[in-house]
């Protein structure tokens, strides 16, 4: 952490110019915000998104109905897309295939939808959830899922607040070397002439 560093410009001497003083308050300043900020940052982002996705895991536990369907047959066409969040890469291990099940209101329904492979002979049963008008829907997302969601962004927006102190921090103080520069430039400019001449300056 670089921001560090600058701190130690910030010290009594006689040599110590204004460019020197604003860089350390400046490194100070960076060191306050990537240890305080930007985890605070990272905990309030990745709060309100766990309440947020929460809210939508309950939502989607309400509205959504888990029901036991029986194989029929193998499909002929692949089901409907009801990848789940939670395990995209399961889609290899499961088949396509015609099942029956019951509708929350009782019915019975038929359709094509996908299960395991050691689930996909005849007669096997498996749970699939449906909506309340008795569709196969992507099963709802757990709570612990949710929440590893969240603890996901609440990180990722800590380390980019603390990548933008930096940055920040990082372009103040170019523009402080430039203006060293230009003082030096023009003091040089004034001794210059009178440079390594015997007599100068008496």
């Amino acid at each position: 952490m670089r921001a560090a560093t600058g701190v130690w410009r910030w010290r009594h001497s006689p040599l110590c110019r204004t460019t020197d003083l604003v860089e350390a308050w400046v490194a100070l300043a960076a060191l306050v915000l990537l240890v305080l900020a930007a985890p605070a940052a990272g905990w309030i982002s990745g709060a309100r998104t766990d309440a947020s996705l929460q809210r939508a895991v309950e939502a989607q536990h309400r509205s959504r109905q888990p029901t036991t369907a029986r194989v029929v047959r193998l499909a002929d066409t692949p089901a409907p897309g009801l990848t789940s969040p939670e395990s995209p890469g399961e889609q290899p291990l499961r088949r396509s295939v015609v099942a029956r099940w019951t509708a929350p209101d009782g019915t019975a329904r038929t359709g094509t939808v996908s299960t395991r492979r050691e689930r996909a002979d005849p007669g096997d049963t498996f749970r699939i959830w449906t909506d309340r008008g008795g569709r196969p829907v992507p099963a709802p997302m757990r709570p612990e899922t949710a929440h590893a969601h969240a603890l996901v962004v609440g990180l990722l927006t800590a380390a980019l607040a603390g990548v933008f102190v930096e940055a920040i921090r990082r372009l103040v103080v170019r523009r402080l070397v430039h203006r060293r520069y230009e003082h030096l430039d023009r003091a040089w400019a004034k001794a210059g002439p009178d440079w390594g001449r015997t007599g100068a300056g008496s």
